[in-house]
């Protein structure tokens, strides 16, 4: 299969060829040479602007994307790093659960103004104080 350019890797990855030329400059891609002033790119980094993609989703950072490739290219994820990052997405999934639930009950909270509300005046609480819903935090408006 021949070596795409840059401008058909961009449209194909749904990504700007800026974002190819930074993720070249992190290391993250590597391009096989240029046709004229136009990077080109074997067809294989399609699937590693995937991997980067979903990673980028899951919330690593580029650098911990770069981790989880060796030096040859191919994906060496690290099977720690991944549960640990599954961990942290069920704690912000919980914590945006309170966080939806108090939401919920402040629109339509019978108190004549929302300041009269216990449940809003403790999620009013909770972001004064950094955290608008942590683990082992009671959830508002539940008993």
């Amino acid at each position: 299969m021949t070596d795409l350019d840059i401008a058909e890797v961009a449209h194909r990855a749904g990504v700007p060829a800026s974002t190819l030329r930074f993720y070249e400059e992190k290391g993250l891609i590597v391009s096989t040479g240029r046709r004229g002033l136009r990077r080109q790119y074997d067809p294989g980094v399609l699937e590693r602007l995937a991997l980067i993609a979903l990673g980028r989703t899951a919330g690593f950072s580029l650098d911990e994307i770069a981790q989880m490739f060796a030096p040859d290219g191919q994906p060496r994820i690290d099977r720690r790093m991944l549960s640990a990052k599954a961990d942290e997405l069920d704690r912000r999934i919980r914590e945006l659960g309170v966080l939806r639930d108090s939401l919920r009950h402040a629109a339509a909270c019978p108190a004549p103004s929302h300041l009269e509300c216990g449940t809003f005046r403790r999620l009013i609480d909770a972001a004064a104080s950094g955290g608008v819903a942590t683990p082992g935090r009671q959830v508002p408006g539940r008993r």
